[in-house]
């Protein structure tokens, strides 16, 4: 069976980059005419065939660039079409409620223009090492899709491949590659302002900061719903070193002396295990302590009660993830991009107004 020839193919033959391959079929600047020319002429002599209507595709884009954006597809104008990779960590892969409808977002979008998705998980193992899977060690991809956190030092490795990268729900000031977030500032801001709202004062925070930028973030946003209410919060009801365990977390909420009227969790595993602790301690929820987490996850909806939370629209991580990918496909040098996507505050059943104290 004849296998499809590729741009990156004929720059292998030309031994020019992929990228002046890309602008001379696309007729753009960039590449003098000789090169045009030549990169034209071996194409046809390769077999090398345009994806799915890309030549279409680019004749609609130069007659109506107005309408180019998400609801358009991945990107205005596709690249031949081919592989993109998709990895994450083991941890990322076991939250299926979260990440398992973005990679299949992912996949559903790619299926759309003719694109095979990989999909690989990564052990701790091999983040430690830096153990690349073999298909970026060989470039037999074409981009790349990072999902969630892994180790900084791992993510630099993959970018080092050279192959077009973009993160989602992840970034770090030392990597250079586009990132499709959530707005885990203002979100968590939101969340907090809604138990100021209620009248609570007494805030407590569960996460693990060290875990993910996201988690720090929300953590700020936190902090800054707290400041712009004129509420101190107590440090040692911020709870930055967590561990997402239901042990640990009845543990920690048993030995409090004195408890918050509220916590904020920065997801709703989190939130989930406050909920259980709570009760299991003769704690009413909402009655005597209001609960808000983050992602309206399958464990938010479950709870009982049942969680307030943010909810995080994945398919728009999976449409703006490729779009990205495939601009970078098509402009390698273009500034890379941080990309933030709001959530909706789901207002259930675990928010109430804060408990009346009990007069002196």
């Amino acid at each position: 069976m004849k296998t499809k020839v590729t741009m990156q193919d004929i720059a292998d033959h030309l031994h020019i980059s992929k990228n002046s391959v890309s602008q001379a079929l696309a007729g753009k600047d960039g590449v003098s005419e000789a090169t045009r020319a030549l990169v034209r002429e071996t194409a046809e002599q390769m077999g090398y065939v345009y994806g799915k209507s890309r030549r279409g595709q680019q004749d609609e884009a130069a007659a109506h660039p107005s309408s180019i954006g998400p609801s358009s597809g991945p990107s205005a104008i596709l690249p031949d079409s081919g592989t993109i990779a998709l990895i994450a960590s083991d941890y990322a892969f076991s939250r299926k409620s979260f990440f398992g409808d973005i990679y299949l977002s992912v996949d559903k979008e790619l299926k759309k223009y003719g694109y095979e998705l990989i999909i690989q998980s990564i052990s701790p193992e091999d983040a430690e090492a830096l153990r690349l899977p073999a298909f970026l060690e060989n470039r037999s991809v074409d981009g790349i899709l990072i999902l969630s956190h892994i180790t900084t030092s791992y993510v630099q490795a993959v970018l080092d491949t050279g192959i077009p990268t973009v993160l989602i729900d992840h970034h770090h000031p030392s990597l250079e590659a586009d990132s499709i977030l959530t707005n885990n500032r203002f979100s968590a801001y939101e969340g907090v302002r809604h138990l100021i709202e209620l009248g609570h004062r007494d805030i407590g925070f569960m996460g693990d900061i060290d875990y993910s930028p996201s988690h720090y973030e929300r953590l700020e946003g936190m902090r800054l719903a707290a400041f712009e209410a004129g509420l101190k919060l107590r440090e040692d009801w911020l709870i930055q070193d967590a561990v997402e365990d239901s042990s640990y977390v009845h543990g920690t909420i048993a030995e409090m002396k004195e408890r918050p009227t509220a916590w904020f969790c920065v997801n709703d595993g989190f939130g989930f295990m406050i909920t259980s602790a709570l009760q299991h301690l003769g704690i009413k929820v909402p009655e005597e302590v209001s609960v808000v987490s983050f992602d309206n996850g399958y464990l938010s909806q479950v709870c009982t009660p049942s969680t307030t939370t943010l909810d995080v629209n994945r398919s728009l991580f999976a449409s703006y993830a490729l779009k990205q990918l495939f601009s970078r496909l098509e402009n390698p040098q273009q500034p890379y991009t941080e990309i933030l996507l709001p959530t909706q505050l789901l207002i259930r059943e675990s928010t109430a107004p804060p408990p009346e104290k009990p007069s002196e």
